[in-house]
C-alpha cells in the first residue's frame, strides 16, 4: 500500500486533487518497476465515478483512462469482468508492457475491435469491480465512489435511459454480491460521497 488509508468524504473537486496528489506521491515513491502507477475508481452506478476519473486524468497529464464498461461481458458480467481486467489491462501494465483489450458492444452484446492503451506514467481503471478480488493489490491507490441510492438511480438513467432501465435491479444485486464480502469501500485509500450537484458516473 502506497497511501494512507482516508475514509473521509471530500468534495469531487477536492477528491480528484486528493488523488492525483497521492498518485504522484506513489510516483516519487517507486524504487522499481516499469509499469505506470495504477489508479482505481470503484463504486457502484450512478456514484459520479466517471467524471471523477476524467477530472483526475485532467490532473495527470492527461492520464488514459480504461472504463470497466468496455470490458464487462454483458449485463450478468460484474464479477467476471475481475480477472478479465488483471488479465488484459492489470497484469500487462505492471510488467511495462502495453495493455490491450477488447471492447465490448453493449447494442450488439458482442465483444468489438481491441483497444490499446498508450504509454504513461499514470494509468486510471473506473467503474465497479475496478479494484476488487484479485484486481485490489495492484493500484497504487484506490477510491471508492457513492451516492444515495435513489440519487444514483436517477443519475444512471438520465444517462443510459431506456438501456438500462430494465436492468438496474440486475446489476444493483451484482454490485452488493461483489463489494460486501469483498469489503471493497473499506480497502479504499479514499471514500468520496457525492450529493445532487455532484458527478454523474
Amino acid at each position: 500500500m502506497t497511501t494512507d488509508n482516508d475514509q473521509s468524504s471530500p468534495a469531487p473537486a477536492e477528491a480528484a486533487a486528493r488523488t492525483a496528489t497521492a498518485a504522484r506521491t506513489a510516483h516519487r515513491r517507486r524504487r522499481r518497476g516499469r509499469g505506470p502507477i495504477l489508479v482505481g475508481i470503484d463504486g457502484p452506478a450512478g456514484g459520479g465515478k466517471s467524471t471523477l476519473a476524467d477530472r483526475v486524468a485532467a490532473a495527470l497529464d492527461d492520464a488514459p483512462i480504461v472504463r470497466m464498461d468496455d470490458l464487462y461481458p454483458g449485463w450478468d458480467g460484474l464479477a467476471a469482468s475481475v480477472p478479465l481486467l488483471v488479465r488484459c489491462v492489470l497484469s500487462p501494465a505492471r510488467h511495462g508492457r502495453i495493455p490491450r483489450y477488447r471492447r465490448y458492444d453493449w447494442h450488439r452484446a458482442a465483444y468489438a475491435e481491441w483497444r490499446a492503451v498508450r504509454r504513461h506514467r499514470y494509468l486510471i481503471v473506473e467503474g465497479a469491480g475496478s479494484t476488487c478480488g484479485t484486481a485490489r493489490g495492484y493500484f497504487a491507490v484506490r477510491v471508492f465512489v457513492d451516492a444515495a441510492p435513489d440519487e444514483r438511480m436517477r443519475r444512471a438513467l438520465q444517462r443510459d435511459g431506456d438501456m438500462f432501465r430494465p436492468h438496474w435491479d440486475r446489476w444493483a444485486r451484482q454490485e452488493a454480491a461483489l463489494f460486501g464480502p469483498d469489503r471493497t469501500r473499506r480497502a479504499a485509500h479514499i471514500v468520496v460521497m457525492t450529493g445532487s450537484a455532484g458527478p454523474r458516473a
